[in-house]
């Protein structure tokens, strides 16, 4: 028994030296071979800790809508339930119930929102839970050379702004969109649009993964398994906007899923080019949501959909289908929902600073899925690069404006030349059980 013992304890030092030893002499390509991405990823993981208390500590806070947001939710914690009667600093409320409920939270914990240094660090931990979650992902997918992490985290500056300078709502919503997609990619789908829907609760932005994400729906569970998922998402919103609703529903409905909101030309990031009144114009606001609509369509149809099946196949229950019924893999889960969103980015009709955090998590994913193979590393760092640079150009100009959809206009024709994903050899048995 205690030569066993001895024997197993001597097998993980073993097991451990051999894995060092692997990678030293590997140690050249560490940063370029995709199968060490959890070993990169957990060091910047780690420097990020000290890079965001650095942050904090020698940067200025700058105050842009935290007091509003405290003011919104103190309307509702002195009793006003009448969304139209809610407002702070910088205009009416205009986020779902989720909103309400995390900033109440965060209310409480700073002191009537008063403790600022207390939040930043709040916000640090939900930039590093996000780290966490968008690393998870990539070491799933494992298809982005290591290096490029650098610039998920520790190069953009505007990133760590949005978090821990300006405590906007935006990378609360994102946290919970990042989780749910992890839930997705292991097959938890129920558990995954549950989280989906709350991170819908605190900013409807994340609605632009609906598309793909109800495709992957009718692909993995067919019309009649996909309506209790959908009937949850929206038990959900009813629920948490249920004392809203009660008091004033028009009122609800209207400001925290109000579509036709219009923006501020001086903010905008990618329509600075334009003039105003073209910016402001609804025929505009219209063309990009139909543009918005065919691209998303042409990309079911042709690039999600998998080859040789028709479109109607997912609407069927999988036992009835004629093809054989894959499991959708990790690759082919986080492109669709990727891609959903980035179309939504490129034909949005305003996009403010704090909108860069909604899809810089899933740029360098998207780049390294593009179809085109002589679109060197380099070319893609470069375009990293310039959609960073636009983001940090304040005021926007015209060339900042131009540069970004530049880049939109590149990576989309990428993922549109994309090859859709091979289906995993396994085949799914119809009869097995499903989350």
């Amino acid at each position: 028994m205690a030569g066993g013992g001895k024997k197993k304890s001597s097998t993980l030092p073993s097991t451990f030296q051999k894995a060092l030893s692997s990678v030293w002499q590997d140690k050249h390509m560490v940063l370029f071979k995709a199968e060490y991405t959890f070993l990169v990823t957990a060091v910047k993981w780690c420097l990020e800790i000290g890079i965001n208390i650095w942050v904090i500590q020698k940067v200025s806070y700058t105050e842009i809508d935290w007091k509003a947001y405290m003011d919104e939710v103190e309307g509702v914690i002195n009793g006003t339930y009448d969304y139209t009667q809610l407002k702070g600093d910088t205009g009416p409320l205009v986020y779902p119930a989720g909103f309400v409920y995390v900033f109440t939270g965060l209310y409480y914990l700073t002191d009537h929102g008063q403790n600022i240094r207390l939040g930043q660090y709040v916000f640090a931990v939900f930039y590093l839970i996000t780290l966490l979650l968008v690393f998870r992902i990539y070491h799933r997918t494992k298809k982005v050379p290591p290096y490029v992490f650098f610039f998920v985290c520790c190069a953009s500056y505007r990133i760590h702004s949005i978090f821990v300078l300006r405590l906007f709502n935006d990378p609360v919503a994102m946290m919970l969109l990042f989780g749910a997609i992890n839930l997705f990619v292991d097959g938890r789908w129920t558990l995954g649009c549950a989280l989906y829907s709350l991170a819908v609760s605190v900013k409807m932005n994340v609605l632009l993964f609906a598309p793909g994400l109800l495709f992957l729906l009718l692909c993995e569970f067919g019309l009649w398994k996909t309506l209790p998922k959908l009937t949850l998402c929206a038990a959900i919103q009813l629920v948490l906007g249920l004392p809203f609703l009660l008091v004033n529903p028009v009122g609800y409905v209207s400001r925290a899923f109000d579509l036709g909101r219009q923006f501020l030309f001086k903010w905008t990031v990618n329509w600075r080019f334009l003039p105003e009144d073209v910016f402001l114009s609804r025929y505009f606001h219209l063309a990009l949501l139909l543009a918005h609509i065919t691209t998303l369509v042409l990309f079911a149809l042709k690039r999600w959909k998998r080859s040789g099946n028709s479109i109607w196949s997912i609407l069927t229950d999988l036992s009835e289908r004629k093809e054989t019924v894959h499991k959708l893999s990790a690759d082919q889960t986080v492109l669709v929902l990727f891609t959903s969103n980035f179309i939504g980015m490129c034909f949005s009709r305003s996009l403010h600073y704090q909108f860069y955090v909604w899809y810089f998590h899933t740029l360098p994913y998207l780049l390294w899925s593009g179809g085109v193979k002589k679109l060197a590393h380099l070319l893609r760092v470069l375009i990293l690069g310039l959609i960073e640079l636009s983001w940090n150009t304040y005021p926007s100009t015209n060339y900042s404006s131009i540069s970004l959809h530049v880049c939109h206009f590149i990576i989309l024709l990428c993922l549109w030349l994309n090859p859709t994903p091979a289906l995993p050899s396994q085949k799914l048995d119809n009869k097995a059980k499903r989350h």
